[in-house]
């Protein structure tokens, strides 16, 4: 009896989309794992440790710990830059945008920000890099600073959003468009970057603290993962018009899309939820993966088919801290 449970129970694991595959503790580490950065050509994956105050180094393939930048005051997210070998982070804690030498992992420029520094995203074509604050908890709007990544300067802003903050951003490949979830008035915002003006917004429907956001060009679809309550959301881009919307991992805040397998993985806390794109107006919910407590800061590397899973401790104390590798299946 007891064998036929454990067989039914690796059977169940290995129907499973996602595998895990590897793991690496981190202990001394408290308090919440925010966003990924990927090096894929020098093997390497960056993940921010807000509490520790660093940007933790890992080995692409074996999930090894390599090395722990240190400097900062809460890294939130970053990008890296092949081109330079450099790294760009958003620190929350100095109210800053951080480069980093990725060949000595040291500090070496600063760009100071209003209070409110957290989400960032690249430019594909002219490697700007927009960057949240000048919000706070009670602000009516906040702003997007303009930093050239090449020279390493502010060179602009997007004003005027509306409410505090945003959780997230993505620009479109020809980098006309980007599109922003505006976290104080439950709203995802359409930014016109040749005039740098916001000129549409579509009301979340029934939800509210939109994080994730990953774009779909080619369906003309958006995909949103929302907090309140969890709920993976897609977007017609052409007209703004909600397409579906199903319950999804509570504590969610990355998001990624297996274009090959037509797969939508989004992150939370202790699983992650599963969506298949059927076609561009119908998805289907095909499984909770069991992951950890706020396992919910996830990368999706396509060439390795795997994706990387940082389990944060916020809020529990006896938490054990890790990064998780998933393969796909």
């Amino acid at each position: 009896m007891i064998l036929a449970l454990c067989v039914l129970t690796v059977n169940a694991q290995e129907k499973l989309p996602l595998k895990l595959i590897t793991t690496t503790p981190m202990p001394g580490f408290t308090g919440d794992f925010d966003h990924f950065g990927l090096d894929l050509k020098g093997n390497r994956l960056f993940l921010a440790a807000e509490e520790h105050k660093t940007v933790e180094v890992f080995d692409l393939r074996t999930g090894e710990r390599i090395h722990s930048i240190e400097g900062f005051g809460q890294p939130l997210m970053m990008v890296y830059l092949p081109e330079s070998n450099r790294l760009v982070v958003t620190d929350g804690g100095d109210s800053s945008v951080q480069l980093v030498d990725c060949k000595k992992y040291n500090i070496i420029k600063t760009i100071k920000l209003g209070q409110g520094v957290d989400h960032g995203v690249l430019n594909p074509v002219n490697k700007y890099y927009y960057v949240e604050n000048g919000g706070g908890s009670s602000a009516p709007t906040h702003v997007l600073s303009i930093i050239d990544t090449k020279s390493f300067k502010r060179v602009g802003e997007v004003a005027g959003l509306p409410g505090s903050s945003n959780e997230g951003m993505v620009i479109d490949r020809a980098g006309k468009k980007l599109y922003v979830n505006l976290t104080g008035t439950d709203e995802v915002g359409v930014v016109d970057l040749d005039t740098g003006q916001l000129v549409v917004k579509w009301p979340l429907p029934d939800a509210h603290v939109a994080h994730a956001m990953v774009l779909d060009e080619p369906h003309h679809r958006i995909f949103i993962a929302t907090r309140q309550p969890p709920r993976f959301i897609v977007f017609n881009t052409d007209t703004g018009k909600v397409v579906t919307s199903l319950p999804c991992v509570g504590v969610n805040s990355d998001m990624s899309f297996d274009v090959s397998r037509k797969r939508i993985y989004v992150t939370g806390s202790e699983t992650a939820s599963v969506f298949e794109q059927r076609d561009a107006d119908h998805y289907e919910h095909v499984a909770e993966v069991p992951t950890a407590y706020r396992a919910k800061s996830s990368i999706f590397v396509p060439d390795l088919k795997r994706l990387y899973v940082a389990v944060s401790g916020k809020g529990k104390p006896d938490a054990k801290l890790e990064l998780q590798i998933y393969e796909v299946q």
